[in-house]
C-alpha cells in the first residue's frame, strides 16, 4: 500500500470494484489503465497507481465539468457520482507507486537533455525544473502536482502538447501552459523519455 494516509478501506474496495468491473454505465477502468493501474504506454493511457487521491479525484471532476477534455474520459466521468469518483481515486492511490527500474532505454541525448529539464529547468527561457513543482524526483505534491516519474512518455508528451495548444487548461494559475510554451518539440521528446524512467 502507498503512503496515502487516511484512506478508507471500504472506499478503496468500492473503487476497486469500479476499476475492475465498471458500473452499469461505465466500463472497467482497467481496460485502459491496466490491471494494476500501470497504464498502457503504447496507447498513451496514463499510470494511475500510487497517484495522489486528491489529484485523481480533481481530474475526474474536471472531466465531468468539461474543464478537461478527452472523448474517452468525459462520458465515463460524467456517469460517476462524486462518491464513486472519490472511491476510484482512493483505490488507485492505495496501489504501489512507481519505483525506478530497468524501464525503456532512451538515447543518451534524450536522457541528458531530459534530465537537465527535469532537474534544472531552462533558465535561459525562464523555465523552472519539472521537479520544482512536481516534487523530489517527480513523486508529486498534492493536490495539484501529480507524480510524473514513471509516467509513460506517450502520455507526458501528449499532455505537454495539449497545454501548448490550449486543449488542456485545468492547471493551477496556467503554470503548465507557461512551461509547455517554452518547450521545443525536441525538448518534449527528451523530457518525456526521461520521465518514463528517471535515474
Amino acid at each position: 500500500m502507498s503512503a496515502q494516509a487516511g484512506l478508507s478501506h471500504a472506499d478503496a474496495q468500492a473503487g476497486a470494484t469500479i476499476a475492475k468491473n465498471g458500473t452499469g454505465s461505465v466500463a472497467a477502468c482497467m481496460q485502459c489503465h491496466g490491471a494494476n493501474g500501470e497504464g498502457q504506454a503504447a496507447a498513451g493511457f496514463p499510470r494511475l497507481a500510487g497517484q495522489n487521491r486528491d489529484y485523481l479525484a480533481k481530474q475526474l471532476a474536471d472531466f465531468k465539468a468539461k474543464l478537461r477534455t478527452n472523448p474517452l474520459m468525459q462520458p465515463i466521468a460524467s456517469a460517476l457520482s462524486t462518491a464513486q469518483m472519490n472511491d476510484v481515486a482512493d483505490y488507485y492511490a492505495s496501489l504501489p507507486a512507481w519505483k525506478p527500474g530497468p524501464g525503456i532505454a532512451s538515447s543518451t541525448a534524450q536522457t541528458t537533455r531530459g534530465a537537465q529539464l527535469a532537474h534544472q529547468g531552462n533558465w535561459d527561457k525562464g523555465m523552472p525544473a519539472c521537479f520544482a513543482c512536481h516534487g523530489e524526483n517527480g513523486a508529486g505534491i498534492a493536490p495539484h502536482f501529480p507524480g510524473i516519474a514513471g509516467q509513460n512518455a506517450t502520455y507526458i508528451a501528449s499532455q505537454l502538447k495539449d497545454w501548448q495548444t490550449g486543449a488542456r487548461l485545468n492547471d493551477p494559475q496556467g503554470l503548465m501552459k507557461a512551461v509547455a510554451d517554452k518547450l521545443s518539440a525536441a525538448d518534449i521528446s527528451a523530457v518525456s523519455a526521461y520521465l518514463e524512467n528517471p535515474k
